[in-house]
C-alpha cells in the first residue's frame, strides 16, 4: 500500500534491454513529436530524475518512442488525472494507489487494459482484486507491500519477552506490558485520520473477525478498545492520533520502543538497526490479514484516441511486468512481487523477506468486495478509530 513515502531504493541491477511491440507501436509519419512521447505518472516523487527507478522506466520505451516520467504525491495523482481526462490531455500511463481504482473506474478515468494486450495472468488473486471491477481489468499490480509487527530484540530480551510467544492479542498485551515495566516504551503505530490510518487499523479490525460489509460491529469495538487501551495504559504515545507512518517509524528508530506496526518498505532500514518482525496476530490467535498495499499500472481514458500510442503505452506496462523484468521492477522499488513465483525468487535472494512474503500471500484487497462503497467504509472506520483514540 500504499503509503510508503519512505521507500528505500534498491539497486536495479543490469540495465534492461528490451524492445516491445515494434509492429504495433509504429505511428503515422504525420504524427507530432508528442505522439512519440509517452507521458508516465507515478506516485514516487522521491525517485527523482536520474534515479534507478527513473532510468528503469525510461528504458521501457518502445522503439521510436521516449518516456517522459513525472513523480507526484500519492493523492495528487488521482486529482491531476481527473482534471487532465476532463481536458483531454491525460497522460498515457498512470500508476494509481490500489484503493483509488473503483473511484477511477466510476469516473471514467481509466480503460480496460486487456484491449491493448496487458494482462494480470499469473498474478495472485488477492493482489489483482482491486484492479478488477465488474469482471473487467482496469489495472495490473506489479507488486505489493504489507504491514508487520516490528520489534527491537535488545529491548525484548531485557524485558524477558520471547517474540515467538506473541500469538494473539492477550500475549501481545502481556509482551508490551513487560517492555514498559522493564523501563522502555511500548508500541507505536499510525492512527492518523484518513486512509493512511485506516491502512494500519484494518489488521486489528479484520483480526477481530471484522467484515467491511458490516463496519459497525463487535470487531470494530474490539479493535478500538485494543488500540485505545494502549494509549490509556501509557504504552503508546498520544501522538499516534496524528502520526503518519513515517513519523511513527521515526519514533521507533530512536530505539526507545519495543514494538512498531509498520510497513515492509522500512525493512532495509530495520535490518540496518538490527530490528526484526513478526506477523500481526489476530485477536484469538493466528495471523491477522493485512490490506494489500501497492499500486496499479493503468491506461487512462483519452477522448481523442490514438490507437498506436495506446499500444505503445501498453507495451511500457508489459515491459515492467514481464517475467523477465518483474523481479527488477519490485527490487527497484522495494516491493514484494505480485506473482508468487517471483516472490519466491526474492526470498531465495534474501531469506529475511520470507515473513513478509507470507504476510502478502494472506493480504486482502480493501475494495475487492465492496468497490466504490469503500470510500464511505474507510471514512467510518477512521472516524470510529479517531473517536476511540481521542477519548483518553
Amino acid at each position: 500500500m500504499s503509503y510508503s513515502k519512505g521507500r528505500i531504493l534498491l539497486a536495479a541491477g543490469t540495465a534492461l534491454a528490451m524492445t516491445l511491440g515494434l509492429g504495433a507501436c509504429g505511428g503515422s509519419s504525420q504524427s507530432s513529436a508528442n505522439d512519440k512521447e509517452i507521458d508516465f505518472w507515478d506516485p514516487y516523487p522521491q525517485h527523482t530524475s536520474g534515479s534507478d527507478w527513473d532510468n528503469f522506466v525510461k528504458k521501457c520505451a518502445p522503439e521510436g518512442y521516449t518516456i517522459k516520467r513525472q513523480g507526484l504525491p500519492q493523492n495528487d495523482v488521482l486529482n491531476n488525472l481527473t482534471t487532465s481526462v476532463k481536458e483531454d490531455n491525460a497522460p498515457d500511463v498512470v500508476i494509481l494507489d490500489n484503493p483509488f481504482m473503483p473511484t477511477a473506474v466510476d469516473a471514467g478515468l481509466v480503460t480496460d487494459i486487456t484491449k491493448n494486450g496487458v494482462s494480470s495472468e499469473g498474478f495472485d488473486e488477492n493482489i489483482i482484486g482491486p484492479g478488477i471491477v465488474d469482471g473487467v481489468e482496469y489495472g495490473v499490480p506489479f507488486g505489493s507491500n504489507a504491514l508487520g509487527l516490528y520489534y527491537n530484540p535488545e529491548i525484548l530480551k531485557k524485558a524477558g519477552v520471547d517474540p515467538s510467544s506473541i500469538k494473539d492479542w492477550d500475549s501481545l498485551n502481556a509482551a508490551i506490558k513487560k517492555v514498559v515495566d522493564s523501563g522502555n516504551k511500548g508500541i507505536v503505530f499510525s492512527g492518523i485520520k484518513g486512509e493512511e490510518g485506516v491502512f494500519q487499523y484494518l489488521p486489528w479490525f479484520w483480526g477481530a473477525g471484522g467484515n467491511l460489509k458490516n463496519v459497525d460491529s463487535a470487531a470494530m469495538t474490539d479493535a478500538n478498545n485494543l488500540l485505545s487501551s494502549w494509549i490509556k495504559n501509557g504504552w503508546a504515545p498520544k501522538s499516534v492520533t496524528t502520526d503518519n507512518q513515517s513519523a511513527s517509524w521515526d519514533k521507533f528508530l530512536t530505539g526507545e520502543y519495543g514494538f512498531a506496526e509498520n510497513g515492509s518498505w522500512w525493512w532495509p532500514s530495520a535490518k540496518d538497526k538490527g530490528y526484526e518482525m513478526v506477523a500481526i496476530p489476530s485477536k484469538d490467535g493466528g495471523i491477522a490479514p493485512v490490506a494489500t498495499g501497492g499500486e496499479f499500472m493503468t491506461l487512462p481514458y483519452h477522448k481523442t484516441e490514438n490507437a498506436d500510442k495506446a499500444k505503445a503505452s501498453a507495451a511500457v506496462i508489459n515491459c515492467l511486468i514481464s517475467d523477465d523484468t518483474l523481479l527488477k521492477t519490485n527490487d527497484t522499488l522495494g516491493y514484494l512481487a505480485g506473482k508468487k513465483t517471483v516472490r519466491d525468487e526474492q526470498v531465495a535472494n534474501d531469506e529475511t523477506l520470507k515473513p513478509w512474503a507470507d504476510v502478502v500471500s494472506r493480504a486482502q484487497g480493501r475494495t475487492t468486495d465492496v468497490g466504490l462503497d469503500y470510500e464511505d467504509i474507510s471514512s467510518q472506520l477512521s472516524q470510529g478509530e479517531q473517536t476511540a483514540l481521542n477519548e483518553q
